[in-house]
């Protein structure tokens, strides 16, 4: 049995995706920095048949994602599909004129570090497991940037930057990397950016591991 790792679990489409893996089989290791919110999302998902449990991880200590990734493979099993996709702060939100130096220090943690840090963390357990899914979920500013949201947009970028040099580097080991870019709001009623949509989208992207980059819905030009 293997574990679906969400770092940056709540209750839209984290907890859809979680509920999509779930369904599938997967264990589920919820991962965000409040321990009584994973609780609750956890217990969510064991009344419906899936066995979750959540692990307390803050994206901005490097330490603390490894440790809970680490805990997460002990407890359930290693980890077959990684998941990257925390809120960005609200801090990342200025227009480029208004967003200083000091906005961006610790973008690089949150955006780059972060993913880095989780990628290695799970990496030894996938190749144990001879096959890996690492999914990142990004807004449109990561490949269109946004001068209305320029801390955000330099950090997607870094993190799509680096994520996009992983498919050819651990394709031989059966290891898949992909990135689903979702354009504006995440809204229960969008024909394909509700949070059940995207669920199935990731599961969709994890099972079919055709490309890298994927669009929820097309970007307007």
């Amino acid at each position: 049995m293997s574990t679906f790792a969400p770092v940056g679990a709540g209750p839209g489409p984290g907890l859809a995706a979680a509920r999509r893996f779930g369904a599938a089989g997967h264990r589920v290791a919820l991962m965000s920095r409040n321990a009584d919110h994973l609780n609750a999302l956890a217990a969510e998902l064991d009344g419906e048949g899936s066995r979750a449990r959540g692990f307390t991880a803050d994206v901005l200590d490097p330490a603390s994602p490894a440790t809970a990734l680490d805990a997460a493979a002990g407890k359930l099993g290693p980890i077959e599909v990684l998941q990257f996709s925390p809120v960005p702060r609200g801090d990342c939100m200025k227009p480029v004129l208004e967003t200083t130096a000091a906005d961006l220090e610790g973008r690089p943690a949150f955006s780059v570090k972060g993913p880095a840090t989780c990628v290695h963390a799970v990496l030894p357990g996938m190749r144990e497991l001879g096959r890996g899914t690492l999914l990142f979920v990004n807004g449109s500013s990561a490949v269109h940037p946004s001068p209305e949201v320029a801390g955000i947009s330099v950090a997607f970028a870094a993190e799509s930057a680096y994520a996009v040099m992983l498919p050819d580097a651990l394709a031989p080991e059966n290891i898949h990397a992909a990135q689903l870019i979702v354009p504006g709001a995440i809204r229960p009623d969008a024909a394909h950016c509700s949070p059940d949509a995207l669920a199935e989208r990731l599961y969709a992207i994890h099972t079919e591991r055709d490309a890298f980059r994927h669009y929820a819905e097309p970007i307007p030009a």
